[in-house]
């Protein structure tokens, strides 16, 4: 199973290509903070707008860089089926140790239709599958008895929870009987949804605070829910932040005040206003975080 604080990594560029050498630095910069694992191209990695190339290229420096110390999960979201399953063979030639899959956008299939687009995957492929639900950006939601019978595929081995619904997991977990990876997708509900029986978060917030992230998934390992929500507390102001406007801008901008790489996104993705880049500003060294 996978568990504990991966980061939904961000992709750098440089003059609108991608920076290699900031993204070996974001993932060192990873890996020394005590990471537990990553994930390359899901939405704040910006893959709808990367070419298909850049999308191969980026999973494969994941994988190198972190040479097995931890687990990656590589995104191999699509409406199109055939698209998924090339992304999905694709990161398991790489060496990927599971790909994280969304479906639904656009063409909005029934529930039916999301089995089967997940099943086509599964049997296309020999790798672990996180299935990831985010309505908000998917328009269709992945009911629970929907995500119990895909649990039912050998394969198909946690879920990516961006539903907003807290009490999601509880649903799922009274009708899936196997060992399942439950992550939350959302920074502001990670302890939350631990509370509820989850076993980590894909966190867009640790592309710049890995430390602190993990530590709030190892207090609640720990159950010592008293301090994993002081650690909560602080990071909440972030959180907001980040999404005040649509990510992954915010999150770049945070990592650009870090020394990390360029605050530059592709379109539709503009630069933050002023006021949101002061908030990340005030919210990072209200952490102590170090700017560069």
């Amino acid at each position: 199973m996978f568990t504990g604080c991966y980061t939904a990594l961000i992709t750098p560029f440089l003059n609108q290509q991608l920076d290699e050498a900031a993204l070996r630095k974001l993932l060192r910069f990873q890996l020394d903070n005590g990471i537990h694992g990553l994930v390359p191209m899901g939405t704040t990695g910006e893959s709808p707008t990367v070419t298909e190339q850049e999308h191969r290229r980026v999973v494969e420096i994941v994988v190198q860089e972190t040479a097995g110390q931890v687990p990656v999960i590589a995104g191999a979201g699509s409406n199109n089926p055939r698209e998924a399953i090339a992304y999905a063979q694709s990161a398991q030639r790489i060496g990927a140790d599971a790909v994280l899959a969304v479906a639904g956008y656009y063409n909005r299939p029934s529930q039916e239709g999301l089995y089967q687009h997940f099943k086509a995957l599964h049997d296309a492929t020999d790798i672990p599958i996180i299935i990831y639900n985010i309505p908000p950006r998917t328009i269709v939601d992945i009911h629970p008895e929907t995500m119990a019978r895909l649990a039912e595929l050998p394969r198909v081995v946690g879920v990516k929870d961006a539903c907003g619904d807290l009490g999601r997991i509880s649903h799922e977990r009274s009708r899936i009987t196997k060992p399942f990876s439950y992550f939350s997708g959302d920074d502001i509900t990670a302890l939350a949804y631990r509370a509820n029986g989850g076993g980590g978060c894909i966190s867009v917030t640790a592309n710049v605070l890995p430390a602190e992230c993990v530590r709030l998934q190892h207090l609640a390992t720990a159950q010592d829910y008293v301090a994993a929500l002081r650690v909560h507390e602080q990071l909440v102001p972030l959180h907001a932040a980040l999404f005040a406007e649509p990510s992954p801008a915010g999150i770049k901008f945070a990592a650009a005040l870090l020394g990390i790489c360029s605050d530059e996104c592709r379109l539709p993705m503009v630069p933050l206003t002023q006021s949101s880049q002061e908030a990340i500003r005030q919210a990072l060294a209200k952490v102590g975080a170090t700017l560069a």
